[in-house]
């Protein structure tokens, strides 16, 4: 695929490394030399140096062949400008971040929509969406629902109460009939496994497990996990995605908010009808222990700073908090946080790409989900007449190496994958792979 790539940002970069290895034809344009010189460095892509609000340089990114224009600016305006330009000039479909949540009402989609822009995409809005998702499932460190959810995606950390430790997923299997749930992959030591039969599980494990509804119960209990209420929330940071956030959870749960900068302390109070709104410092320890930090059932931090969001989730967890969340765009630092004892990462270019990615696929798919701290996706299919992975039970299938099938979804039915489980046209097919399978998965449907 022919993807023009248009942006200044690191959602840009990272876009462009993640589909670099997946050898698609990729151009860059920017206004940044450095930047421009660390990507000529590490990948083989096209680059052009200039503004893409410019008709004169989208034509020298060969717009006119672009399967796929991805508008990446910091600046949402010059998105939108840059979409409807590149449709005009040819691009197949057009792609534009915007941070303006005045531009993600439905009418004001469907509006950009007549200009040319096929899609609009919120990393604030999405990033909001999975904390939402994360504080209703309390028990797990990151999770992702399919279709209808009919099947879902959980990631749990096996620590030393998990009782599957040291045992393989064979003998796990052999005590545990009619399991509801697939373990598809363990990152160990900063490697990704796709478990076999006699692998078996160890503590530390990051265990990322495909799951009916009827098998999280047993999932969590056999992963040593805890389900416990939440009602108190305490959000660190008075950002859009903290706002966001805030708007969603204020419904359900006691919400109290802190924001540093006080003419933004003043506005949320406005736009947050009932979230308790504090200006204050959230690295001032006394501060948080005077507005009962230790009596939180959760914290989220949110700020413009990762060093700042884990170390107030370090204080929480010191402190007593059940659940903590923390924004960490340096993906550098998200392992070690994972391993130092935050609950969950997440991260907006991570949430973005998983938006994206499944726009660069040539078959439908209906979802995917980049995975955080591991350079892996899960992909949500539907699966053709006559495509390879209909042929035969999966067993038989000569099916990508580093790729595994978790289950499908038919006919509203979820269904957990078994060697003689042969999917039909029309099944939603959930599939995790590593990079280097992802065109060869891409194949099979």
């Amino acid at each position: 695929m022919n993807i023009l790539i248009a942006g200044d940002s690191d959602m840009a970069l990272h876009l462009c490394n993640l589909f670099s290895v997946e050898n698609h034809n990729i151009t860059l344009i920017c206004p940044d030399k450095d930047l421009l010189k660390v990507v000529e460095f590490s990948t083989d892509l096209m680059t052009v140096e200039g503004d893409a609000t410019s008709p004169e340089i989208l034509k020298n990114g060969n717009v006119g062949k672009a399967d796929l224009l991805l508008s990446l600016y910091t600046d949402g305006r010059l998105n939108v400008l840059t979409a409807i330009l590149g449709k005009s000039l040819g691009a197949k479909k057009c792609i534009a971040k915007v941070n303006e949540s005045e531009y993600l009402g439905e009418k004001c989609k469907e509006h950009f929509k007549s200009l040319g822009i096929d899609y609009l995409v919120s990393p604030e809005k999405i990033t909001a969406k999975d904390i939402s998702n994360l504080i209703e499932n309390t028990a797990a460190t990151e999770i992702f629902n399919f279709t209808d959810d009919k099947l879902s995606l959980m990631l749990i950390r096996l620590d030393k109460h998990a009782s599957v430790l040291n045992r393989s997923l064979n003998e796990i299997a052999e005590e545990q009939k009619d399991l509801n749930f697939r373990t598809i992959a363990i990152h160990r030591r900063s490697k990704t496994i796709i478990p076999k039969g006699n692998d078996v599980f160890r503590e530390g494990d990051m265990a990322y497990v495909v799951t009916k509804q009827e098998g999280i119960k047993k999932l969590l209990k056999l992963g040593g996990k805890n389900i416990f209420n939440i009602s108190n929330i305490m959000i660190v940071g008075g950002g859009t995605i903290g706002t966001l956030a805030a708007k969603r959870l204020e419904k359900k749960f006691s919400v109290k908010l802190f924001e540093v900068d006080k003419d933004r302390s003043n506005e949320l109070t406005d736009i947050l009808t009932n979230t308790l709104v504090f200006n204050g410092d959230a690295r001032d320890i006394n501060l948080l222990e005077d507005e009962g930090i230790g009596s939180m059932d959760a914290l989220i931090a949110v700020t413009n700073n990762s060093e700042t969001n884990i170390l107030t989730c370090l204080l929480a967890r010191k402190l007593g908090v059940k659940k903590t969340i923390a924004l960490v765009e340096n993906l550098d630092f998200i392992e070690i946080s994972q391993n130092i004892g935050i609950d969950t990462i997440i991260n907006k270019k991570l949430a973005t790409a998983s938006y994206i990615v499944r726009f660069t696929m040539k078959n439908e798919v209906v979802s995917t989900k980049c995975l955080t701290g591991i350079d892996a996706e899960v992909f949500e299919f539907v699966a053709k007449e006559k495509s390879p992975i209909t042929k035969k039970p999966l067993r038989k299938l000569k099916f990508p190496e580093h790729a595994i099938v978790g289950g499908v979804i038919r006919n509203n039915q979820g269904y957990i994958a078994t060697g003689d489980l042969q999917v039909k046209p029309g099944d939603n097919v959930v599939v995790f792979a590593l990079p280097e399978a992802f065109q060869s998965v891409d194949k099979m449907f």
